[in-house]
């Protein structure tokens, strides 16, 4: 799996996870959890991955919108 983005923010990962799914591209959000150690403060970035022969089509999309992935 490849990542294509870090945020804390869980609204924008919903949105992009949709847009990625519509688009037939299946994503995961890692580290969603460790929220919940660090008091639910939302602290600690979550990971929006892709399978790695998806990168790139998902890293083009999410450009498209105005919604770059995080630079490698």
């Amino acid at each position: 799996m490849r990542e294509l983005l870090r945020t804390n923010d869980v609204v924008r990962l919903s949105y992009l996870e949709a847009l990625l799914r519509a688009e037939g591209i299946e994503s995961v959000v890692m580290d969603g959890g460790m929220s919940v150690l660090e008091g639910s403060a939302g602290a600690i970035p979550r990971r929006l991955m892709v399978l790695n022969e998806d990168y790139d089509a998902a890293a083009s999309l999410l450009d498209e919108l105005g919604e770059a992935p995080d630079p490698k």
